[in-house]
């Protein structure tokens, strides 16, 4: 029998299934039928050097991009390296670094990261998300409140902070002159390339190299610029 390659390996029905979330609108914008953005044009890049077709399943939330990922229902994903789910992902190092920061009422106490942490603070967050995951394993006293998006449970629920990534909080906030942003980042999520960890280790090397790559040949810097995202960065080399 003739040893798997890497395209068998990791498009094992043929076509490279690539989990996308329309959700971060940073890394992925368009339509379930027609997506775009910077994870589109990573998977139709490895596509395109496998010699396979790419199949785009898309998602509205990192969570339920990740519960394919695991289900089986997709063969890469593009999410937020987090140790919860480094547990069933086998991740690259970042292709894109992503600021997470609170949003505030105009009139709150709370002026830096810091003073977010505090007791009966309540942060909305969408549940699932890189900065929910992130949230709940660091903060000491404030509470996270989990919707499924954290800037839709922000008034209804009386939250005292709404936390998200920077280009679409700072539009919610614009729209809605009652709040305003704590502009300190408090994470810097690295946005990655996964797969399951069930995959041969020169499948995930491979991924991770073709990561490398496309950092270093300004693949990620040009896709970032056509989607019109400068808040992304473009991560250092590993």
């Amino acid at each position: 029998m003739a040893p798997m390659t890497i395209a068998d390996d990791l498009a094992r029905t043929g076509t490279l299934r690539a989990s996308i979330n329309l959700g971060n609108p940073i890394l992925a914008q368009g339509t379930p039928s027609e997506p775009t953005g910077v994870t589109v044009d990573i998977a139709t890049e490895l596509g395109r050097r496998l010699d396979v077709p790419v199949q785009f399943v898309c998602f509205d939330a990192a969570r339920k991009s990740f519960e394919a990922m695991t289900a089986g229902e997709a063969d890469i994903c593009f999410l937020a390296i987090e140790p919860a789910r480094a547990k069933e992902v086998a991740f690259t190092a970042p292709y894109a670094l992503i600021e997470g920061v609170f949003a505030v009422p105009t009139s709150s106490p709370l002026k830096t990261v810091a003073d977010v942490d505090g007791e009966g603070v309540r942060i909305g967050v969408q549940r699932g998300s890189a900065y929910d995951l992130y949230l709940t394993r660091t903060l000491q006293h404030a509470t996270v409140v989990r919707g499924e998006e954290g800037t839709a449970v922000f008034h209804p629920a009386d939250m005292d902070v709404a936390a998200g990534i920077r280009q679409p909080m700072t539009e919610f906030v614009a729209a809605n002159p009652d709040l305003r942003l704590i502009d300190e980042a408090f994470m810097h999520i690295q946005q990655a390339v996964g797969t399951t960890k069930t995959r041969q280790p020169e499948t995930i090397e491979y991924l991770h190299g073709v990561v490398e790559e496309l950092k270093a040949n300004g693949f990620i810097a040009e896709s970032l610029r056509r989607a019109n995202q400068p808040s992304a960065q473009v991560a250092p080399p590993a």
